[in-house]
């Protein structure tokens, strides 16, 4: 039967593996579930901090039209559309 799952080393200082085994074991989890969980975190906080990146360059980019308001936002898309 083939592995399900690969493994990765690498090194951190003695504090951080100190810390993780601890967390580890406060939560009664095993390490690899502990660094899966922290890649999901990393994961959606990286993904969050691309939605926020959009976001401001949306704001700014209805500052420079002038879309203040959803009607603005209305009225350019009629415009636009030759509505």
């Amino acid at each position: 039967m083939a592995r399900t799952a690969t493994t990765i080393g690498f090194s951190v200082p003695p504090e951080l593996a100190a810390e993780v085994e601890h967390m580890a074991q406060l939560e009664g989890r095993t390490k690899s579930e502990l660094f899966r969980e922290m890649v999901r975190v990393y994961r959606r906080e990286r993904e969050l901090l691309v939605f926020e990146d959009l976001a401001a360059y949306g704001r700014a980019k209805a500052r420079q039209v002038g879309a203040l308001t959803e009607d603005d936002i209305e009225r350019l898309i009629h415009e636009a559309r030759g509505v």
